[in-house]
């Protein structure tokens, strides 16, 4: 009996001292990134894997949009908040606006999404991510907000955010659920869950002949050491001898 007893005994002391050890990195490890903070157009300066990049923002509109519309264009002007934490900063304070009109009511909608060369893209997000949160003006319209976001596996998912029938600024913050794949396991697919853009819907109801938005300090918390193992340096280590052959025979063949 004693015997059985000093198991047990061990048994719990191997969960209690050793699950830790096996248990992924911990909330020490979070970090707030800022992907944008709208103060200049395509000077973002965004790290990922050791490389940064820029981009700028395009906008795109459901079929019954008015002619000469949306329009997409910076201005001065951002949330109180924001003015009292960037106070003493230098370089101007810009937010990135967004107008639409369409000829009728309905399903209504228009995509604002990062753009490089004149197509889509989709920044990669560092870590495991568990907020994304942003500044947006709203102008009191029944109005409905979106996030699109693209998993490791290729697949775009729509999260809702909410109503924007709110008048000023207003800080939204977007859980990411724990079911969404952000990291992929395959070799030859994407590494990581990306962000696709924002999508705002109308209200079938609500007016639609003169709309406006306004984005500013889009970040993101995420756990930056979630998918870092011991050996994470050998993940593309072939690519990269791969791309070094490839050059090698280039300058060969001048």
């Amino acid at each position: 009996m004693k015997r059985g007893l000093k198991v047990l005994v061990g048994l719990a002391c191997f969960f209690v001292i050793g699950l830790p050890a096996f248990s992924q990195p911990s909330a020490k490890s979070l970090a707030t990134v800022l992907m944008d903070d709208f103060d200049s157009v395509g000077a973002q300066d965004y790290l990922y894997a050791g490389q940064k990049y820029s981009w700028e923002w395009g906008v795109q509109a459901s079929r019954f949009v008015a002619d000469g519309f949306p329009k997409l264009e910076y201005f001065n002007g951002i949330s109180n908040s924001l003015a009292v934490l960037k106070r003493g900063m230098d370089g101007e304070r810009k937010c990135l606006g967004v107008q639409v009109s369409y000829k009728r009511k309905g399903d209504n909608w228009f995509e604002v999404f990062p753009t490089k060369d004149d197509k889509a893209f989709e920044p990669v997000f560092q870590g495991t991510v568990n907020t994304v949160d942003f500044w947006v003006w709203g102008a009191n319209y029944n109005y409905y907000l979106e996030m699109l976001v693209r998993d490791a596996n290729g697949t775009v998912h729509v999260l809702k955010v909410g109503s924007l029938a709110f008048s000023g600024w207003r800080n939204i913050v977007v859980k990411i659920p724990g079911w969404l794949c952000q990291h992929s396991k395959l070799r030859s697919g994407p590494p990581n869950m990306t962000f696709v853009g924002f999508r705002i819907r109308s209200d079938a109801g609500e007016f639609v002949d003169d709309y406006a938005i306004f984005f500013d300090e889009l970040k993101y918390t995420t756990n930056t050491l979630s998918d870092i193992y011991d050996g994470y340096d050998l993940r593309d280590v072939f690519e990269s001898a791969v791309d070094s052959e490839s050059s090698d025979e280039v300058k060969d063949g001048e």
